[in-house]
Protein backbone atom coordinates (compact mmCIF):
# COMPACT_ATOMS: atom_id res chain seq x y z
CA UNK A 1 0.00 0.00 0.00
CA UNK A 2 1.38 3.40 -1.00
CA UNK A 3 0.63 5.90 1.76
CA UNK A 4 -0.04 9.53 0.87
CA UNK A 5 -1.17 12.57 2.80
CA UNK A 6 -4.70 11.89 1.53
CA UNK A 7 -4.79 8.32 2.89
CA UNK A 8 -7.65 7.95 5.34
CA UNK A 9 -6.47 7.07 8.84
CA UNK A 10 -8.87 4.13 9.09
CA UNK A 11 -7.64 2.65 5.80
CA UNK A 12 -4.02 3.13 6.89
CA UNK A 13 -4.56 1.31 10.17
CA UNK A 14 -6.59 -1.48 8.58
CA UNK A 15 -4.10 -2.17 5.81
CA UNK A 16 -0.85 -1.38 7.63
CA UNK A 17 -1.31 -1.96 11.37
CA UNK A 18 2.42 -1.56 11.96
CA UNK A 19 1.88 2.14 11.21
CA UNK A 20 0.57 2.53 14.77
CA UNK A 21 4.12 2.42 16.14
CA UNK A 22 5.31 5.11 13.72
CA UNK A 23 2.35 7.33 14.59
CA UNK A 24 2.81 6.82 18.34
CA UNK A 25 6.51 7.65 18.03
CA UNK A 26 5.53 10.85 16.23
CA UNK A 27 3.37 11.83 19.21
CA UNK A 28 -0.06 10.85 17.91
CA UNK A 29 -1.75 9.08 20.79
CA UNK A 30 -5.31 9.60 19.54
CA UNK A 31 -5.34 6.94 16.85
CA UNK A 32 -8.43 5.33 18.36
CA UNK A 33 -10.33 8.63 18.27
CA UNK A 34 -13.62 8.56 16.37
CA UNK A 35 -12.53 11.47 14.19
CA UNK A 36 -9.39 9.61 13.12
CA UNK A 37 -11.58 7.18 11.22
CA UNK A 38 -12.84 9.91 8.91
CA UNK A 39 -9.77 12.11 8.58
CA UNK A 40 -6.95 11.89 6.12
CA UNK A 41 -3.47 11.54 7.48
CA UNK A 42 -2.77 15.15 6.53
CA UNK A 43 -5.90 16.48 8.25
CA UNK A 44 -5.08 14.68 11.48
CA UNK A 45 -1.46 15.77 11.47
CA UNK A 46 -2.30 19.40 10.71
CA UNK A 47 -4.86 19.40 13.52
CA UNK A 48 -2.06 18.31 15.85
CA UNK A 49 0.24 21.10 14.69
CA UNK A 50 2.48 19.25 12.25
CA UNK A 51 4.10 21.41 9.58
CA UNK A 52 4.02 20.46 5.91
CA UNK A 53 7.67 19.39 6.18
CA UNK A 54 6.94 17.20 9.22
CA UNK A 55 3.96 15.64 7.45
CA UNK A 56 6.07 14.79 4.40
CA UNK A 57 8.75 13.19 6.59
CA UNK A 58 6.18 11.11 8.45
CA UNK A 59 4.60 9.92 5.19
CA UNK A 60 8.08 8.92 4.02
CA UNK A 61 8.64 6.92 7.23
CA UNK A 62 5.24 5.23 6.87
CA UNK A 63 6.26 4.15 3.38
CA UNK A 64 9.40 2.51 4.72
CA UNK A 65 11.76 5.43 4.19
CA UNK A 66 13.93 7.20 6.75
CA UNK A 67 13.41 6.15 10.33
CA UNK A 68 13.81 9.59 11.94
Amino acid sequence: MKITKSTKMLKLLEEKPEAVEVLFNAGLMCIGCGMAQHETLEQGLKFHGFSEKEINKLVERLNGGKRK
